[in-house]
């Protein structure tokens, strides 16, 4: 088996509980050879901790699957090494010399992938940003191989933006061009170079110090790189067969899909998984419930959500219902970790435009195709605008983190006298929608039926 070597951009718990998870499990099936080679994205030097460890660590999956409680742990030690690329340029750029490099992986954040404009004299002037470190990577192996085909690279950028591996080539091409390299690097890129778009998706909330004590039983040795993740985990990447054979993801069971056209997942993570979150987000609130576990066990909210998904959000998807239904099933398992609190208020961070992205495509495709609006997307809709008065069912206040501006206009709205007049401030503004929703009468009618206007409107005097 021909050894790949990895450059993985990013030393965080997301990629450590993520993408090198994976490649432990493809290389202990024995699918892959080869190492991971870390570079460490902030901070002025590498932590001791890497070196006394010996870069290794563990991995513990804790949650529901399947409705089973999962709780494994997994011995990381793939890692070759770990670079500060600021402080050991020479090193970084030694790895271009690899005649075994083959994979290149990231996650700078979504803030990683920019263009700055940096100076040209690499073997000099060490790029500061993530794209530019690449590029002079790039270049690097092109010289030292001498424009050699083979020695390209394929590249899984995990940054959440849209058309991450694209956009990540646009800028790898700014620069070259703003450095003047030559035309014969950039048709080497072209030819041999590949930036895949990708999509991510596992929940790592990290160390989990509060339960040490438990944990340090079943360890192999003292781990302070500890990593606890979901046992959910995603990933699609756009690419073909030979991508897919070069890392077997799937063939170690590993829930990696290699697609001609990533949108339709990024829809269905966007609709369902996203989109449930949001909806439920001012339901559950208004009745009192505090974080995600608590509203998908509440007996009568939790039949809801599980409705709201398989009625109405994945009949208008447009995707293989059998593979859609089990990611919503997986979906729901998530929501249940009894190991992770996440606090409705964090995930109402922003509703009104997360519900624009995230909700309402859902419902006028709904309402398009049936000729009516789905009832409890709805009611969720109806929620979030009393959700959005600041003030809950039994009058106390809520804590709204969003726009000032968005905040005012419904604080204005609300001094209306009646529903059909708060409704036509609220619903108009396409500032909010990206529509003038006012258009739809049906829509106003069905959320007048279920805002008790009047009633709050009193809760909000005392």
């Amino acid at each position: 088996m021909k050894k790949k070597d990895i450059i993985q951009f990013g030393t965080g718990n997301f990629l450590r509980g993520f993408s090198c998870w994976m490649v432990q499990q493809m290389k202990d099936q024995g699918f892959f050879k080869g190492d991971i080679f870390m570079i460490q994205s902030h901070g002025d030097s590498v932590p001791e901790t890497y070196q006394n460890q010996n870069n290794q660590y563990h991995v513990m999956e804790l949650g529901v699957s399947k409705g089973k409680e999962i709780n494994q742990i997994s011995k990381i030690d793939c890692i070759k090494a770990v670079i500060n690329a600021k402080n050991e340029p020479e090193r970084f750029l030694k790895l271009a010399e690899n005649p075994g490099l083959r994979f290149v992986i990231s996650n700078t954040t979504e803030a990683g992938i920019f263009f700055k404009q940096e100076n040209p004299n690499i073997e000099n002037v060490f790029p500061v940003t993530f794209p530019g470190k690449l590029t002079a990577l790039l270049y690097i192996r092109f010289s030292f191989f001498e424009g050699e085909l083979e020695k390209g690279l394929i590249i899984f950028p995990c940054e959440l933006i849209q058309d991450n591996g694209a956009e990540l080539k646009k800028i790898v091409l700014k620069h070259a061009n703003s450095w003047s390299l030559p035309k014969t690097f950039l048709d080497w890129l072209d030819a041999s170079t590949l930036f895949c778009n990708t999509l991510v998706d596992r929940i790592v909330p990290g160390f989990p110090k509060e339960n040490m004590d438990k944990i340090r039983p079943n360890l192999e040795f003292e781990d302070e790189l500890l990593v606890m993740t979901e046992p959910y985990h995603f990933w699609a990447i756009e690419g073909d067969e030979k991508i897919k054979d070069e890392f077997p993801a799937e063939k170690a069971g590993l829930q990696v899909n290699f697609v001609k056209d990533l949108s339709l997942y990024r829809k269905r993570k966007v609709r369902v998984l996203n989109g449930a979150h949001t909806a439920m987000v001012p339901m559950a609130y208004l009745k009192g419930l505090r974080t995600v576990i608590e509203s998908i066990e509440h007996q009568g909210l939790g039949q809801l959500i599980s409705d709201i998904i398989f009625k109405e959000i994945i009949p208008v998807l447009g995707m293989p219902e059998k593979e859609t239904e089990k990611f919503a099933l997986d979906v729901i398992d998530r929501f249940r970790n009894p190991f992770i609190r996440h606090e409705l208020l964090s995930i109402a961070l922003n509703s009104i435009s997360k519900f624009k992205i995230r909700v309402l495509p859902s419902m006028v495709e709904f309402y398009q195709i049936n000729g009516f609006w789905p009832p409890l997307l709805c009611q969720a809709m109806a929620d979030l605008l009393v959700f959005y008065s600041g003030m809950d069912k039994e009058g106390k206040k809520i804590p709204l983190k969003d726009d000032l501006v968005v905040i005012s206009i419904f604080s204005e709205a609300w001094e209306a006298d009646n529903v059909y007049t708060f409704l036509q401030a609220v619903l108009s503004q396409d500032s909010l929608w990206g529509e003038d929703l006012s258009f739809y009468a049906s829509l106003t009618d069905e959320l007048a039926e279920k805002i008790d206007y009047q009633s709050h409107k009193s809760f909000m005097k005392k």
